[in-house]
């Protein structure tokens, strides 16, 4: 098939390889500009170089709605869209363009979980699955008809890194299939539950602060959604901002007050969290290491010289 193919950071740069590699035909490229949101100068490899390595004609845009846009795709006399990483929406007076009008590639099980970040989302809601699944593009965001879907575990401890490293490499595969199956005919539309969709915001640095009236999987969820190299879940000790760069779940059971630093331990210092004093609960969550803004990482058996006081605001 004859492609053109929109798509941003490392997400964009793998699916754009695969096609690269393949038998299809990119005719054009649009990206986005280069952002310094913190969450978009993380995976970031380049869509924009890897298709002037390959003498691939490139428009760069945040929307593209615009009449070059528009212009662009039709001259290009592509088969089809293919997206990977594009961060806008787009209209039907581009996706009406190509014969078999676009498709797109997301790193959840759609209808759940569309829109921004959804790894960090899906763990911070302690899903045990997510997944990669390709649909058609229509006028509404990530809620097109289902091409194809595949499933994969999260673990209890993995971190957001760790799933991105799960669903990533299947990006170009899945992509390619799917080409092939609407080029042989043989690929079937399963619409969407509307009723069953979710979406979810860019993620910033508020939604990373640690509230420790939360249950401790709450904030143990939080800090593994927010693993290196994504901005860390934070606190503040003794009036400096403390970032917490991993925890591990206490084998005991710890009671008391909500943010008190309550004991080492050979894994690290527990930490009381929860809104009842029962033990019952669990409330003991274990902070392994540490960073202050500015600062070393550092074990948290180190960091924290004394017990008996307290992470907050």
């Amino acid at each position: 098939m004859r492609v053109v193919f929109m798509g941003f950071q490392t997400w964009g740069h793998l699916t754009l390889k695969g096609l690269l590699e393949s038998d299809h035909e990119v005719a054009l490229v649009i990206t986005h500009p280069e952002s310094d949101h913190v969450y978009e100068t993380i995976w970031n490899d380049s869509v924009k170089a890897l298709a002037a390595e390959n003498g691939i004609p490139v428009l760069e845009k945040v929307y593209a709605n615009d009449p070059e846009s528009v212009e662009s795709v039709r001259q290009a006399q592509a088969d089809i869209i293919v997206s990977s990483d594009w961060r806008t929406w787009l209209g039907s007076q581009v996706l009406s363009i190509p014969r078999w009008g676009g498709i797109n590639i997301h790193d959840a099980l759609l209808p759940r979980y569309g829109g921004f970040a959804p790894i960090n989302w899906s763990i911070i809601n302690s899903e045990t699955r997510t997944g990669v699944t390709v649909h058609q593009m229509n006028d509404e965001l990530d809620l097109g008809d289902i091409l194809l879907q595949r499933s994969v575990e999260i673990g209890p401890d993995e971190t957001a890194t760790d799933i991105f490293h799960k669903t990533l490499p299947l990006f170009p595969g899945m992509v390619l299939e799917t080409l092939d199956l609407i080029a042989s005919g043989k690929a079937t539309y399963a619409p969407q539950d509307y009723a069953q969709a979710t979406f979810f915001h860019k993620r910033t640095e508020r939604d990373s602060l640690i509230d420790w009236n939360r249950p401790w999987c709450d904030v143990y969820n939080l800090i593994r959604a927010q693993s290196d190299p994504y901005p860390n879940a934070f606190t503040y000790y003794e009036g400096k901002r403390l970032r917490i760069k991993r925890a591990a779940r206490a084998d005991k059971h710890y009671g008391g007050t909500p943010g008190r630093i309550f004991c080492k331990v050979p894994q690290g210092v527990v930490v009381l969290c929860g809104r009842n004093g029962s033990a019952e609960q669990n409330q003991g969550l274990i902070l392994v290491t540490v960073q202050e803004d500015g600062g070393e990482s550092v074990p948290a058996t180190e960091y924290f010289r004394k017990m008996s006081t307290y992470l907050g605001s």
